[in-house]
């Protein structure tokens, strides 16, 4: 499939056949498309927690909803994905990096990221998972995490302090649903977004 194609048809999926599960070849072809993104210094502050197993899921949903939740089904069609993947970005990884002596910075100080780009990649990467989901037939959904839930979710899989829940990319076989009432809100076109030599010009062409 070419990309472009993949680009047109890619879409958020919230509802999946709980009865069809995912290889896990296929799953991992996704998760080797991940690790081509891009990532400053080749720093590759990136991890993944893949939950394919119903007890592995069911403890992710259980650490970030409250006991007594009301139903919601939105969530409950994300609840029938068959593979949750936790995006996770390291600060660290970029800090260590441009420390070093080829770098030419002497200190790891934040100051000189104005941009988290640890967060900017693993978000990359991210979508290479959603791209390359598309391409093997599945659905797929990038959502976050609460932020009051972040440290149920780091406690409940083991994940250090020094690594940040970026977000969570849901997988699986899609199942008809209705679609999400922000699709009526107008799709900004490539025109509409370009800015020509300075903000506020518009193309010859828009």
């Amino acid at each position: 499939m070419e990309f472009t194609e993949v680009v047109r048809t890619r879409r958020m999926v919230r509802r999946y056949d709980p009865d069809r599960p995912v290889a896990r070849e296929v799953v991992q072809r996704c998760l080797d498309n991940a690790v081509r993104s891009p990532s400053a210094g080749f720093s590759q502050g990136w991890d993944f927690v893949v939950l394919t197993a119903p007890a592995e899921r069911d403890a992710f949903w259980a650490a970030t909803t409250g006991p007594g939740a009301a139903p919601d089904a939105w969530l409950d069609g994300i609840r029938n994905a068959p593979v949750l993947v936790l995006c996770l970005s390291h600060k660290d990884a970029y800090l260590d990096r441009y420390a070093a002596p080829d770098k030419g910075w002497t200190d790891r100080d934040e100051a000189r990221w104005p941009v988290p780009y640890w967060d900017v990649d693993t978000g990359m990467a991210s979508l290479l998972l959603l791209l390359t989901a598309t391409d093997e037939g599945l659905g797929s959904l990038f959502f976050g995490v609460p932020p009051e839930r972040h440290a149920a979710v780091h406690a409940a899989f083991g994940i250090p302090g020094s690594r940040t829940v970026v977000g969570v990319v849901a997988m699986g076989y899609a199942v008809p649903g209705p679609r999400s009432p922000s699709l009526r809100r107008h799709r900004r076109t490539g025109s509409e977004v370009a800015h020509w030599g300075r903000f506020g010009v518009a193309g010859e062409d828009a």
